[in-house]
């Protein structure tokens, strides 16, 4: 995917955090490792299981040095009023973004330009701001976000220790790969 190794565009935009409206650009996402979630809409029926699976996983990502922030097309007010009135939307503890000029999502390539909706797509963007994955899911399909922080796990692995790489299905203190001529068909 042409994102992937890319710097995040610009953008400015009104959130909805810890009670408070606040301003996010794009120099939110450099200097830590950040997860950008975008999902369809507020008020709907797998957003707020993925929201709240993220949330689940939160703790975690922040002690790896993670900020998550979670985008749609909505208003930061939307998500005010939607984090006010779902038990399970009032869990959440990071940034909701709020992209009703769908800047972001477009700057992301995941704007459904029919539908003026964002798809289900997940990004993990190093503390250069720099893109390192990208997964994008249909509408109907709800992301785990117990895969978001083993892939943050692989990423900051090959952030750290350059010349090698992690093999499918890698896990922290598992054996990695040092790409080299010797390896050519032999895995």
């Amino acid at each position: 995917m042409a994102l992937i190794g890319s710097e995040v565009l610009p953008f400015a935009a009104k959130a909805y955090y810890n009670g408070d409206f606040i301003d996010v650009t794009e120099e939110n996402l450099k200097g830590k490792w950040s997860v950008v979630c975008f999902y369809p809409a507020d008020f709907t029926f797998v957003c707020p299981t993925e929201l709240e699976d993220l949330q689940n996983e939160y703790a975690t990502l922040k002690d790896m040095g993670a900020e998550v922030y979670s985008v749609s097309t909505d208003t930061h007010f939307t998500h005010k009023a939607w984090h006010d009135n779902s038990e399970t939307i009032n869990k959440i503890e990071y940034v909701m973004i709020g992209d009703p000029n769908q800047r972001i999502s477009r700057n992301f390539e995941v704007l459904n330009e029919e539908d003026g909706l964002a798809e289900r797509g997940t990004f993990i963007i190093d503390p250069d701001g720099i893109i390192q994955t990208v997964e994008i899911n249909a509408g109907g399909i709800g992301r785990d976000a117990s895969q978001v922080v083993s892939k943050l796990k692989a990423a900051q692995y090959v952030r750290n220790n350059p010349g090698e790489v992690c093999p499918a299905k890698w896990k922290e203190g598992s054996e990695t790969l040092k790409p080299s001529l010797d390896l050519v068909g032999k895995i």
